[in-house]
């Protein structure tokens, strides 16, 4: 049963019209604007083994949808290696194996619990990491102060020497003061940021070499990014951090480079969070929105069972290390590891991209009206494909290519998530056809219409929504076209003049309705 906060407002006839015998016309039953988008369960077999076993064992333990632990397990892939592996798709194309998930269900779905039973090999690898660069941190902060005084020292000596010896002591000062400039000390290592400041992120992906992951149960970094603080937009990071396109920051405060950030989102949030992040100005337009793999799954509240096993023990030790592993075996990489494909693997994507081609047409396309994001999509099976590669052969994953089966492991995460995007853009009001037709819809409800004209639909309707009579055109057509209105040419009163503009009925179950 779908959940029904997501869809609590759709015009939906939940009765058929009654037979008027007296009508000149009989009204059928109207076809639904849009069904409820069918969304499949997360498809945990294609994950490797022993993390495919952890997820589907923390859904049974938790009584939580898959699909939550699932969408968790990308993004903890992806904090592993994000940054220190690309995957080389052909020619110059290459993707970065970050990605940005977001799972969206209503209060009570032990979200938390769910994220910290992923997670935590995450902050054991994190602390294990910090562990061992210790000593590497004590010496460089000692070897960075005795430069440091040195070349004090030396500055001292030469401010006050005689002519003769000055311009040597000089030199000797100055090669001291290059040399300490140069030492750096290396940050403490960081895998995992919560909600933090667009600020704060970026200082923290220069400090760590590029990487960084943002992980949290709740949907704040929405709010953070819109301007919680600020009071404006700011979202250059988090675009940025996705495609892995350079990022500058020159500020009077601070200068920061980073060539190649790789940044990780993984989230879960209430569905109410969807619907206001789409009414961000400059989310959808700059692209913020289409970067992310949307799962909005069928809360299991008021279906689970009381008693269930836990995870067995093994199954989580083998998550555990599996994940610490990867996690520390591409920590030290500076230069990516980078994944082939195997020509098999390749084939399977380039038929991918193929069938998905013609879905992106804005006319006609089943993706057209969300095709800045399905535009990403073959990229982000590419990514997919890499992360349950290295899941499957760890951190020397870069020594064999992805195998076909893999690929399509990942094409069918793909068309999951593909699935799931279009009922969160619905939510979101992605379609203007649709969202307008909706109003309609409203609006001829709460009036109790008959017939009606054009102009005074557009009446009462918004003007933001509604910008002019044009726009309501193809909404009123999508209407007619599902049976809820007919248009029709009243006859002329008299025999000069303009003939009337055409009028419209509306179908007698919205009336029923009532106000």
């Amino acid at each position: 049963m779908d959940s029904p906060d997501l869809w609590a407002g759709l015009p939906t006839l939940e009765e058929p019209p009654g037979e008027d015998d007296t009508a000149p016309d009989v009204w059928e039953d109207p076809i639904p604007l849009t069904g409820r988008r069918e969304r499949p369960p997360f498809p945990a077999h294609v994950l490797p083994t022993w993390l495919g076993e952890f997820v589907a064992a923390v859904a049974d333990e938790t009584q939580t949808p898959v699909d939550l632990a699932g969408s968790i397990a990308l993004a903890v892939l992806a904090t592993a290696a994000g940054g220190r592996s690309v995957v080389h798709v052909r020619g110059n194309w290459r993707e970065p194996t970050n990605l940005y998930t977001v799972v969206a269900l209503p209060p009570a779905n032990r979200k938390s619990a769910v994220f910290a039973l992923l997670t935590n090999p995450l902050y054991e690898a994190e602390k294990q990491l910090k562990t061992a660069m210790k000593p590497v941190i004590v010496e460089a902060e000692l070897t960075a102060r005795l430069a440091k005084e040195a070349a004090d020292k030396a500055a001292a000596k030469a401010a006050s020497a005689d002519g003769d010896k000055r311009d040597e002591m000089v030199a000797t000062a100055v090669g001291l003061a290059q040399t300490a400039d140069t030492l750096t000390v290396p940050a403490e290592p960081v895998l995992l940021a919560d909600d933090s400041t667009p600020e704060t992120v970026t200082s923290l992906m220069s400090e760590q070499g590029g990487r960084l992951s943002v992980m949290s149960a709740e949907g704040g970094i929405f709010d953070i990014i819109a301007g919680r603080y600020s009071g404006a937009p700011n979202m250059e990071v988090f675009l940025k951090g996705h495609a892995g396109d350079r990022l500058r920051v020159n500020r009077q405060t601070r200068r920061e480079y980073i060539d190649a950030p790789a940044l990780t989102i993984g989230l879960a949030v209430q569905p109410d969070v969807l619907r206001e992040i789409g009414k961000v100005k400059g989310f959808e337009g700059r692209g913020l929105l289409a970067r992310f793999l949307y799962s909005l799954p069928v809360s299991t509240v008021g279906d689970r069972e009381i008693i269930t096993d836990p995870v067995p023990e093994e199954t989580t030790a083998a998550y555990t290390a599996r994940v610490i592993d990867l996690a520390l075996s591409l920590a030290e990489w500076t230069d990516p590891a980078v994944i082939q494909l195997s020509p098999e693997a390749d084939a399977a994507l380039i038929a991918y991209q193929k069938r998905i081609e013609p879905q992106l047409k804005a006319r006609g396309g089943k993706l057209g009206h969300i095709s800045n994001w399905a535009g990403k999509l073959a990229g982000a099976t590419a990514r997919m494909a890499a992360l349950l590669h290295l899941a499957e052969h760890g951190g020397n994953g870069y020594a064999h290519p992805v195998t076909e089966a893999t690929m399509r492991a990942a094409i069918e995460l793909g068309d999951y998530y593909t699935a799931h995007a279009l009922a969160v853009f619905d939510v979101m009001g992605a379609d203007p056809v649709l969202s307008r037709a909706r109003s309609v819809l409203e609006a001829l409800r709460d009036n109790g219409w008959e017939d009606v004209s054009r102009r005074d639909v557009f009446t009462v309707l918004s003007r933001s929504e509604v910008p002019t009579v044009a726009d309501l055109e193809p909404a009123l057509a999508l209407l007619e076209d599902h049976g809820y209105l007919r248009s029709y040419q009243p006859e002329r009163t008299g025999k000069r003049g303009r003939p009337p503009a055409p009028r419209l009925l509306a179908h007698p179950a919205l009336r029923q309705g009532g106000r």
